[in-house]
């Protein structure tokens, strides 16, 4: 663990619990050692933060890889900075490059630590709980490592899609489950695309049960500040 890492835990965990005063349940579920990945529903850019801050375990996250790549004394700072703090870079451009860069999170999980990782892959702007990509099967199963379905409730509320400081007063909860059983597909021989499919729909089902929210069939779609530029696109 980074010094910048377990400063940043020791100050933000107790802030997190005085200001929200988080109800936390299940924190059992996550093994005390060994390979392990929370994936969780995805409400705000608080999410991360508030997960990485009450997981009883140092956790790792990925981050997009433009917050590496910066040139200069200011890029370089950054991508320190972004390495100190257990993040681990990948390419969020969709489809199958984003699906290999995943690749990049698997030495991660093979040296026993925790990955958090967010399957609808971006923040949900209305509160409904959407469909998850299969990212996150591929590295359960490809460690292989337990899959934690983690629900967190009420962030949405702290830190809207667009709000530029969080509120205080509303109620928050975190929700760790039971490890999800991947057995049928770990003795089920080569990983297929229907595989994926299956483990991801458990894993949503999960989320969903834990969070309570409606839950939508398809990708979450993207927020205006994701769309390409229309000037740049075929």
């Amino acid at each position: 663990m980074s010094a910048l890492y377990a400063v940043g835990k020791m100050a933000v965990a107790p802030l997190a619990r005085l200001l929200w005063h988080p109800r936390i349940t299940g924190q059992d579920n996550v093994p005390k050692t060994g390979p392990a990945i929370l994936a969780s529903n995805h409400q705000s850019v608080l999410d991360s933060v508030i997960m990485g801050a009450i997981a009883p375990r140092n956790v790792y996250f990925l981050a997009k890889d433009q917050y590496f790549l910066g040139p200069g004394i200011k890029g370089a700072a950054l991508r320190n900075i972004m390495y100190g703090l257990n993040q681990i870079p990948v390419d969020r451009s969709g489809g199958r490059a984003s699906l290999m860069a995943l690749d990049a999170a698997l030495p991660v999980l093979r040296a026993g630590h925790v990955l958090g990782i967010f399957p609808e892959g971006t923040r949900s702007t209305d509160g409904r709980l959407y469909r998850g990509r299969p990212g996150v099967a591929k590295l359960a199963l490809d460690a292989p490592a337990p899959i934690i379905p983690v629900g967190l409730m009420g962030f949405d509320k702290v830190m809207p899609v667009g709000a530029s400081l969080p509120k205080l007063g509303p109620k928050v909860e975190v929700r760790f489950g039971e490890p999800l059983d991947l057995s049928q597909w770990r003795d089920g021989g080569e990983v297929d695309s229907r595989a994926l499919r299956e483990v991801t729909l458990k894993l949503m089902n999960a989320i969903q049960q834990l969070t309570g929210q409606e839950y939508v069939g398809r990708y979450a779609p993207k927020r205006p500040d994701q769309l390409p530029d229309p000037a740049t696109t075929d």
